[in-house]
């Protein structure tokens, strides 16, 4: 199955105090789809956690249009809108806010698969297991509440919550940015890996542009709201156009191990 989100000529305007405009996303055209891993990379206020919003139905555009397979996400009908949910799914950075604390971790990862699949309790666990065997967890971690678990290992049972749905795209914000330089390279390769087994498109978004640029094909840099930048990885690492990408390249000192 194949999706496509497209951003045309996006334009987000926020009110701040005396009705001064704000405009946080200016201008920007996307095009992700179910066989590029997409990078997003920006300092913090560039404007990408608002095309992030934006990109799962959150927000909507002040002007231009976002559309899921050439229909606008804010004219979609309920079930349109439930068969997008179940397509594009999301990892956020907070894992600690993103499970109830009061519930096992099967509990929140059943949840998508009777609301999204209509799987019955005994489908959704045999779902369950079979993604989280894939992510290298245990099942039985599962009957653990969040905070019995390791930061890590809750970041693997968040992207699990992804993936048990199927989803042809996977967006990450901040999704491994909190974890241990270590930890983020498993989890980093973890979904790697499941987008090439899967055929599954990934929008990756950051402000870290080492981790970014490794699991990425395809890198958009956003500054002050707009896209300064974009290309495959390499060349806008190597052959770079923008000064505020240059900027990130030396900050980082992305010098190897970047594909081309």
């Amino acid at each position: 199955m194949s999706a496509t989100i497209q951003f045309t000529d996006v334009r987000r305007v926020f009110r701040g105090r005396g009705g001064a405009e704000h405009a946080a996303v200016d201008g920007v055209d996307l095009l992700v789809d179910s066989s590029t891993r997409l990078g997003i990379v920006g300092e913090s206020g560039s404007g990408k956690s608002t095309v992030v919003r934006m990109m799962l139905g959150l927000d909507h555009p002040t002007a231009g249009s976002v559309e899921f397979d050439g229909v606008p996400l804010a004219s979609m009908s309920a079930p349109a809108l439930r068969a997008f949910r179940r397509q594009v799914q999301l990892v956020a950075q907070d894992t600690s806010s993103s499970f109830d604390p009061r519930r096992t971790l099967r509990d929140a990862l059943r949840k998508p698969c009777h609301n999204l699949l209509e799987l019955d309790t005994a489908a959704a666990d045999a779902a369950i297991d079979r993604t989280l065997e894939a992510l290298s967890l245990d099942p039985a971690l599962a009957a653990r509440k969040p905070h019995q678990v390791s930061g890590g290992q809750r970041q693997r049972f968040s992207i699990a919550r992804a993936l048990v749905v199927e989803p042809t795209v996977i967006v990450c914000d901040e999704a491994v940015s909190a974890l241990d330089v270590s930890v983020q390279g498993s989890v980093l390769n973890l979904l790697k890996e499941h987008c090439e087994n899967h055929d599954a498109g990934l929008v990756f978004v950051s402000h870290g542009l080492p981790a970014t640029a490794f699991i990425s094909e395809e890198l958009v840099v956003m500054y002050q709201g707009r896209v300064v930048e974009r290309g495959p990885v390499g060349r806008v690492l190597f052959e770079t156009e923008h000064p505020y990408t240059q900027t990130l390249v030396d900050a980082y000192r992305v010098t190897e191990g970047v594909p081309s």
